[in-house]
């Protein structure tokens, strides 16, 4: 990698110059240019098509960023994650998920350490304790089949699984329910419990350390609400523990047998088809869960052997660059028009902001470009009605993903027909607008026609799929794991750490302590009333 701050490199000054030739520069000029845009500006890979004719892209400019991408040595920075090098410097780490879902017989070293003997006998785990769980052959402490799991973890730890709980609905086991539970806040178990029986519930606690403190929390209360039903004796045969500290999880009440471990390579964020994605598997069962892992795993080898200019998730990183870096966007909407992909939207959030929001290179020097755009979404066609209006015809430039399903999950195809029609024509109406003249030839008053004029020129990529399956959300997923990584490979950090996420825990250590009289920390002035406060208003 050139060690030329990034900003000053040739590959960086050459794109800010192509920049300033967009100027005037319109969608309908383009395609009017090139009646086979489209086609020349789409990719076909691992059962999803992109279209990303919609863009404010030349041959010329996807040349130049591509051009970034070789400079920044992506190709060999690629092929040094999956060698499992440690490419997260600043924790001395792999960053190795790609082995998660490795096919066995295959051969994933880091460290000297072939690792993917040791994923699949957690995968065999997994599935052991599901067809036990689904046979009924591991039953409750009062001899009642599991039929609620309940999922207590936060960040990477629990929105994988929710996502993917969510995104396979049609994939459910018919017996099983999925709760999770993240957010400290005691509303959020007592909400769940509410609808539980105990004798019929597992709880999964996901924390690799087991010392997470809102998992922990929630974790404990759990707990006591189970043998204050069932008592002590029964926390062994409903509760098993996603983690790697044994003292911990014995000193808990668990069954050590039932502790299913990860590894330092996996981050939080990377790990929902880790043991963390055992609730995904008791969800939706073992088949499923492995076509999903397949569908990842496709991504992969994508990933790893496409040429660049026919690369998904690096079309999709260089794309975010561009706006990013070069147009001044700050945020990226993803917009799924599928009911079922919800928290999809909430998933990448994490996956992005977690991985790229970061402000000093791999070296701790601090960066001159912005990083990590702000991801943000609802699903369609909710959205058309609440925020579309500031992407049509706000003033800050949005580019949006829409992703769509060429097979309903529904039983009315009618609905669905008018689903996608939304998708097509939202992508249709950002790009080429409405102008005044053509709202004139209409009929439209004059004096309504500069609020319904739209300008147009707002970029966006259709992602379309057969359906929503177990294999396209692995696919999925791991187009934009990599998309990420191409970003922060541009960017020159390291999208592996999240140091960012430590301080304000530490801190709240300390409070914690200071509101239940255990110490008094010295605090800024605000700090110091809200404390004050909070302990007046509670009779302290």
């Amino acid at each position: 990698m050139s060690a030329a701050p990034l900003h000053d490199s040739p590959a960086w000054q050459r794109l800010q110059t192509h920049r300033q030739t967009w100027e005037g520069m319109t969608l309908r000029q383009l395609f009017q240019e090139d009646p086979q845009r489209a086609s020349h500006f789409s990719v076909e890979a691992c059962g999803i098509y992109l279209d990303y004719s919609k863009h404010l892209l030349r041959r010329e400019s996807l040349n130049l960023l591509l051009d970034l991408a070789r400079s920044r040595d992506l190709e060999s920075r690629r092929d040094a994650m999956f060698a499992g090098e440690k490419i997260n410097h600043s924790e001395g780490r792999a960053a190795f998920h790609a082995a998660l879902r490795a096919p066995k017989g295959t051969v994933m070293r880091t460290d000297g350490v072939d690792v993917v003997p040791e994923v699949h006998r957690v995968l065999d785990h997994m599935a052991e304790f599901t067809e036990a769980i689904h046979s009924e052959t591991w039953r409750g402490a009062t001899g009642k089949p599991i039929r609620q799991i309940v999922n207590i973890g936060i960040g990477g730890s629990y929105l994988g699984p929710e996502m993917a709980w969510k995104a396979l609905r049609a994939y459910r086991h018919p017996q099983m329910q999925l709760y999770f539970v993240a957010n400290v806040d005691g509303a959020t178990l007592s909400d769940v419990t509410a609808h539980l029986d105990p004798a019929e519930t597992l709880f999964i606690i996901s924390s690799k350390t087991f010392t997470t403190l809102e998992t922990m929390t929630n974790a404990h209360a759990a707990r006591q609400w189970l043998v204050d039903a069932l008592g002590e004796e029964a926390v062994a045969r409903h509760f098993v523990a996603v983690s790697t500290n044994t003292e911990a999880v014995k000193a808990f009440g668990m069954d050590t047998e039932h502790m299913f471990g990860f590894w330092d390579w996996v981050g939080g964020r990377y790990s929902m088809d880790s043991a963390i994605g055992l609730s995904t598997m008791l969800g939706v069962g073992v088949q499923h869960f492995q076509v999903m892992l397949a569908g990842f795993h496709a991504m992969d080898l994508h990933f790893q052997n496409a040429p660049l200019e026919k690369n998904l998730p690096v079309l999709l990183g260089l794309l975010s660059i561009w706006y990013n870096n070069f147009w001044g966007a700050q945020t990226q909407a993803i917009l799924p028009y599928a009911y079922d992909l919800a928290r999809f939207p909430a998933y990448l959030q994490q996956l992005q902001m977690e991985s790229n929001g970061k402000s000093v290179n791999e070296a701790g020097q601090w960066l001159s470009v912005d990083t990590g755009p702000i991801i943000w979404g609802e699903p369609g066609t909710d959205g058309q009605h609440s925020f579309y209006q500031l992407i049509h015809q706000g003033t800050r430039l949005i580019p949006c993903d829409f992703i769509g399903f060429c097979h309903p999950l529904s039983d009315s195809a009618e609905q669905h027909e008018l689903l996608m029609a939304n998708l097509i024509a939202q992508a249709e109406a950002l790009a080429f607008g409405k102008t005044a003249d053509e709202l004139r030839s209409e009929g439209v008053a004059e004096a309504q026609i500069p609020f319904r004029t739209f300008a147009g020129n707002r970029p966006s990529s259709v992602l379309l799929m057969d359906a929503l399956s177990p294999h396209s959300l692995g696919t999925l997923v791991a187009l934009y794991e990599h998309s990420v990584f191409t970003q922060g490979i541009i960017w020159g950090i390291d999208s592996f750490d999240q140091w960012g996420v430590e301080l304000g825990k530490v801190l709240a250590q300390r409070i914690v302590s200071d509101l239940q009289g255990k110490t008094r920390h010295h605090h800024d002035g605000s700090t110091a009333t809200l404390l004050e406060r909070y302990l007046r208003r509670r009779g302290h």
